[in-house]
């Protein structure tokens, strides 16, 4: 299943962006505490004395390929943002902006992409970036040969041509004003067989080495293109144990988390530089459509009625996040319907009518499967059931192993519901609604609605952007309509790093910019 985690993050605790904190924003909070400098700490000089060392911590390791092609975690590909760029790649603002293209045209139909590549840009094995390398890149993840393209827009490129050494010409069958977003896909070697093993790619760090459940090391890219970074060795060590983050940032042997919870950061007291930001992802108590009792529309409309979720971001993150009410979130800007949150004002008495009108007058046994290590989702689902109680249903919460979820929930879908958070691989509202396409293989939920089918086939050929956004949000209140899942909220994150350290900045997806990052002289 290719794009198993690609687009698809079970964001709770740390690991792909779930963080329940109590933040929004992008910035630090407060004044910066000043650097004890009799505390010990990873912000020292590196061996070679060319540079600085910061050791992140991160809640699991690599569970995935290192191909980024291949790659189907947030959580890994948030990290690899730093090894990795396409064409173009986003900013902070969630802009496009050219990467090893140097400049790019769009032709009035939205039909024909032309880029100009870089001069200058090598990969990370000294080799030379050239347009056959970024012809090779994108029909690998264009092929079809195997099944779905790793990169399922790519299914609408008729023709690549490369009229001379700089420039690369896309041809699409159909129009598509979401196109560009999609060549944020990694550009790599096209005469390179160990992706796998030793990645390589052209952004501002280099990957060194990986220790299976202990830590991924990276050193900075001497021969960057752009401005380079200003650390010279990163070390992401694996802290599965959420209570020994907060240990390692005190004790100094780790510098700098992220997707902190509200609970993380108030242990942490005033030691520490803490930034805030959003998650950017749905969470919600997700619904397998294709099993009884959810199944039937009154049914998943009951529990919206029952659940409150403002007290599960009281209760859970001290208040703080978005409510929503269907699968996008507000980064996504002109797509994103606020007033959807609004749709199922809590009403116990309604919900307990439309069970009865289903033949659950007595309410029902369900089963919430939560991935153990992502403890707010652990959290929120507790809360949920203590909701639904009240309509008679008894939920119990069933705790599994990440890679059990993925293998029985996600991929499988062997279960009734599940909480988790889902994300977008690329700022795109394809990326947040292809997934409740009927055939699409990333259907875990099992939503079938005809309408729903044929918008999302009309909002992937026009050319015109109103009625683009038209289409997206007439799925986006369909969904909520029929109460696919019950929606939750686009949670808070926090980062928390050590005073030693400034120059985090937030992106409205999942990416870890680690270049930015610079130490602070003492």
């Amino acid at each position: 299943m290719k794009k198993l985690q690609a687009r698809f993050a079970c964001a709770l605790a740390l690991t792909l962006a779930l963080v329940l904190g109590g933040c929004a924003g992008g910035k630090a909070t407060g004044d910066a505490p000043q650097a004890d400098n009799s505390s010990q700490s990873s912000a020292e000089k590196s061996a070679d004395g060319d540079g600085t060392s910061i050791v992140v911590g991160i809640p699991q390791d690599l569970e995935d390929s290192l191909d980024p092609h291949k790659t189907e975690m947030a959580g890994t590909r948030e990290i690899f943002f730093n090894v990795f760029e396409g064409l173009v790649k986003p900013d902070t603002e969630g802009n496009l902006v050219d990467a090893v293209a140097s400049s790019h045209t769009i032709s009035e139909d939205h039909k024909t992409y032309t880029f100009t590549l870089r001069e200058g840009v090598r990969f990370h094995n000294g080799a030379d970036v050239t347009v056959d390398d970024v012809k090779y890149s994108i029909e690998r993840c264009a092929d079809a040969s195997e099944g779905e393209p790793l990169v399922p827009a790519f299914s609408s490129i008729e023709k690549i041509d490369t009229p001379d050494e700089k420039t690369i010409e896309i041809t699409l069958k159909d129009p598509d004003t979401e196109f560009l977003a999609y060549l944020t896909t990694a550009i790599i070697p096209k005469d390179y067989d160990q992706q796998d093993t030793q990645p390589v790619g052209t952004g501002p760090f280099v990957y060194v080495s990986r220790t299976p459940q202990d830590n991924i090391i990276m050193k900075k890219n001497e021969d960057y293109w752009g401005e380079p970074a200003k650390l010279d060795t990163i070390t992401f060590k694996v802290l599965t144990d959420s209570n020994a983050i907060v240990t390692n940032l005190k004790g100094g042997s780790v510098d700098m988390c992220f997707h902190l919870n509200a609970t993380q950061i108030a242990a942490l007291g005033d030691d520490f530089r803490i930034f805030e930001g959003t998650m950017n992802l749905v969470q919600a108590l997700y619904l397998n459509n294709g099993e009884a009792p959810f199944d039937d529309v009154r049914v998943r409309q009951a529990l919206c009625y029952a659940v409150d979720p403002q007290q599960v971001l009281d209760m859970v993150s001290d208040g703080k996040g978005t409510l929503i009410g269907s699968s996008m979130f507000p980064a996504f800007g002109k797509y994103y319907m606020p007033e959807l949150a609004d749709l199922y004002p809590r009403d116990v008495e309604k919900a307990k009518e439309l069970l009865k009108e289903a033949g659950y007058e007595d309410g029902f046994e369900m089963t919430i499967t939560v991935p153990s290590n992502y403890q707010q989702h652990v959290d929120a689902a507790q809360i949920l059931a203590e909701q639904l109680k009240e309509i008679s249903v008894d939920a119990k919460i069933e705790l599994i192993e990440w890679d059990s979820w993925l293998s029985d929930v996600y991929m499988d879908r062997k279960y009734q519901s599940t909480v988790v958070g889902v994300d977008a691989a690329t700022l795109t509202a394809r990326a947040m609604l292809d997934r409740f396409v009927s055939d699409d293989e990333s259907n875990f939920i099992n939503f079938k609605n005809e309408e729903y089918d044929e918008l999302f086939e009309k909002a992937t050929s026009t050319a015109e952007d109103a009625e683009q956004v038209e289409y997206y949000q007439r799925m986006e209140e369909i969904l909520a309509e029929d109460a696919a899942n019950v929606y939750i909220q686009d949670m808070a994150d926090c980062v928390a790093m050590s005073p030693k350290f400034d120059g985090y900045e937030s992106y409205p997806l999942y990416a870890l910019d680690m270049s930015k990052i610079y130490p602070v002289e003492e």
